[in-house]
């Protein structure tokens, strides 16, 4: 049967059986449990190493006490509902405010859940995309990433697209849409994602279909690898934030 755990279990919870008095069927589930919790711990640990995560993150990891107002959103997140529904998450907010640890830990909770996830940076996933389209694979990819229950695209905005880039990033999106989860961060508000992508046009149709089924959390303050060396601000920072506020 390949279950280890069972030959492992079985003399354990016998001998507690007998002492309790089981039915052989209360027995013969108990048992059972123990295989069926071990392949899941298993299977999470598994998709989590497979996802690219740059570090292992978790809620209880993070500090709510800098960003208070987004506490009840995450739990509810952390359930893995969205998942099921095809909904997107988007964290907004300066650099250094926890976005990435969010994006990290949410991806965790819903391998845990039983979800495949794939991690990586807006730059890698046009990478990515780019040498499937060069290949003359792309729908073939797309078909494939679709497979996957949660995608995480961090730092959309830190480094522009060219037009063709913006096109098959697009096409990402497009291809999830009502499908499957997105998870993006971004240091700009949605008002600043047309000079990314090079074209307003796109960037509304693809902001359109992102937020349509979406939760969009906002983080605020200074950066938090800032605290405790004297400084307040960076220089991208005061701009990024107050037009996230606006």
């Amino acid at each position: 049967m390949k279950a280890p755990r069972i030959t492992e279990a079985a003399t354990r919870l016998a001998d507690q059986a007998r002492d309790a008095g089981w039915t052989h069927e209360d027995y013969l589930a108990a048992v059972l449990e123990r295989e069926v919790s071990a392949r899941n711990s298993s299977g999470a640990r598994l998709r989590i190493r497979a996802a690219g995560f740059p570090a292992p993150k978790t809620l209880e990891d993070f500090d709510f006490d800098a960003q208070p107002t987004i506490r009840q959103q995450v739990a509810a997140l952390a359930s893995g509902g969205f998942l099921t529904e095809a909904r997107n998450v988007v964290l907004l907010g300066p650099p250094g405010t926890g976005k990435t640890h969010l994006a990290t830990a949410l991806g965790v909770a819903a391998a845990r859940h039983g979800h495949r996830v794939l991690f990586a940076t807006a730059t890698d996933w046009v990478t990515r995309l780019t040498d499937a389209h060069r290949a003359g694979k792309l729908p073939q990819e797309l078909t494939r990433l679709r497979r996957y229950g949660l995608i995480i695209v961090d730092e959309v905005g830190y480094l522009p697209f060219e037009q063709d880039a913006a096109n098959l990033f697009f096409q990402l999106v497009s291809s999830r849409y009502e499908h499957a989860s997105l998870v993006l961060t971004s240091n700009l508000p949605f008002s600043g994602w047309g000079g990314v992508f090079g074209d307003q046009a796109v960037a509304a149709a693809m902001i359109d279909r992102i937020v349509h089924h979406a939760d969009v959390l906002t983080l605020k303050g200074a950066s938090y690898r800032l605290r405790g060396r004297g400084i307040d601000s960076l220089p991208s920072i005061r701009t990024t934030a107050g037009e996230n506020e606006s």
